[in-house]
């Protein structure tokens, strides 16, 4: 090997080093859902009321959304309190939540809700999503930078 090649193989190193760490995701990026990496937007809603026109009202909101925005939008509602009802099983509801879940909506119910009402999962709607506490994923999602909304 010339003098002059030395350097020619470190920056060849360097530069194939540096493409193989381009290839693989950043840690944060390996953590967080495939839908959130694509989000330019982010909105998570609340439902704390058992009221029929008001998850309609949230449906319709999500929808809109996504119709104004496609995928560039991440949405999460998040059910608590007398809310949670809309996600049982025999919900008047479900069929719109099975509608907007096919959509990309995260739907997701309060447990520490289901322990005081004494549900369990096999109550609720199929494929929506749980969370330990509703306020506390509503809190943390507005810290991380997410739109609030409550219909």
């Amino acid at each position: 090997m010339t003098k002059g090649m030395g350097w020619r193989v470190a920056a060849l190193c360097v530069a194939a080093l540096g493409m193989v760490g381009l290839s693989q995701p950043s840690r944060a990026a390996q953590s967080r859902p495939a839908m959130q990496q694509r989000a330019q937007h982010r909105v998570v809603m609340q439902v704390s009321d058992a009221s029929p026109q008001k998850w309609n009202l949230v449906l319709n909101n999500a929808k809109n959304l996504r119709q104004a925005l496609g995928r560039s939008v991440a949405i999460e509602i998040v059910a608590y309190g007398p809310g949670i009802g809309m996600l049982k099983f025999d919900s008047v509801v479900g069929g719109r939540v099975s509608d907007a879940l096919k959509n990309g909506v995260k739907v997701e119910a309060c447990e520490n809700t289901m322990k005081a009402q004494h549900l369990t999962k096999a109550d609720m709607l199929p494929s929506i999503g749980y969370v330990p506490a509703g306020v506390v994923e509503i809190m943390k999602k507005e810290e991380q930078g997410w739109a609030y909304l409550k219909p």
